[in-house]
């Protein structure tokens, strides 16, 4: 198996603008590429919506050396439904600390210098006040497991990831592709894991070749494949080959090319000016405001 890269993670939101200040003004993230689509993703990266959406990546620097956010906005859908499945994402960052405090963002002190807070929706999020010592300050993100063992076994076993730290009393295990990528932290929380409507999909890289065999694998293990192996296509970019997967309690996984992915994934300098235009165009919140109706809730 050669090397594999953690890519980014998938939230859906209701309030892009909301959205888009937290990300910008509160993390400290820049928007490195926007895009619109007329129709529903062949992968469901949009989730299972056939209508108008965008997809927005935000983070600390390129895709290629980062862990970012992916933001998947269906213009027809106010809001999600959280389950108890992402537990949080932990970034490394005295910046954003000072950011929230500066703009009066709300931040729950748990521990001496970590603070909990929350993006629009109700993701959350964990900063750590201090200056990180990786060039990525996103540290990890967090998934909650029914069984932590299980999920283990097949993240490892399966996936192929580093196991770095396992606390059975704490029932939490920390897993990765490198030791300076962002990694996985499995929580056991002993009940069924509930994905809400509001649930998400973390992204890999692989080189191309692999993609048949991991899809090949989990059909000899009788794992679940979501969307066999396609190619997407986004209009004036690179086509990428991808392959969507579900852990035992149904996260989604998805893992792309990375040749291709690299070329996709290029910074557009006119992402937040894209970002920007096409929220300024959105008047999907008018248009059921005028028929004294809220935006649907998924």
């Amino acid at each position: 198996m050669k090397a594999r890269r953690a890519l980014h993670f998938v939230f859906k939101v209701g309030d892009r603008a909301e959205t888009a200040r937290f990300y910008r003004d509160v993390l400290g993230m820049r928007v490195l590429r926007h895009e619109e689509f007329e129709e529903g993703c062949k992968a469901t990266c949009n989730g299972p919506y056939d209508g108008k959406w965008s997809k927005t990546m935000v983070g600390y620097g390129p895709e290629d050396n980062h862990f970012v956010a992916e933001l998947t906005y269906n213009y027809g859908i106010g809001d999600y439904r959280l389950g108890n499945d992402f537990l949080g994402m932990t970034i490394v960052s005295s910046q954003a600390v000072s950011n929230a405090k500066k703009l009066q963002w709300p931040l729950k002190e748990i521990s001496a210098g970590v603070y909990e807070t929350e993006a629009p929706g109700g993701y959350k999020f964990c900063l750590e006040d201090k200056t990180s010592s990786k060039e990525d300050p996103v540290l990890k993100v967090t998934l909650a497991v029914s069984s932590l063992q299980k999920s283990v076994d097949y993240w490892s076993k399966f996936l192929g990831m580093k196991l770095y730290e396992k606390d059975e009393d704490k029932q939490k295990a920390l897993l990765g592709y490198g030791d300076n990528q962002c990694k996985l932290e499995l929580q056991g929380i002993g009940q069924a894991v509930d994905h809400g409507a509001a649930f998400g999909r973390i992204a890999f890289s692989c080189p191309k070749e692999e993609l048949p065999g991991i899809e090949a694998l989990m059909k000899k293990e009788g794992q679940k494949i979501l969307t066999p192996l396609v190619s997407l296509d986004t209009p004036g970019k690179a086509t990428v080959q991808v392959v969507i997967l579900a852990d035992p309690d149904g996260h989604e996984i998805c893992f792309v090319g990375d040749e291709a992915f690299r070329e996709l994934s290029k910074v557009d300098p006119n992402g937040g000016k894209l970002l920007d235009e096409a929220m300024a165009a959105d008047k999907s919140h008018e248009w059921f405001a005028k028929r004294n109706t809220p935006k649907p809730s998924a």
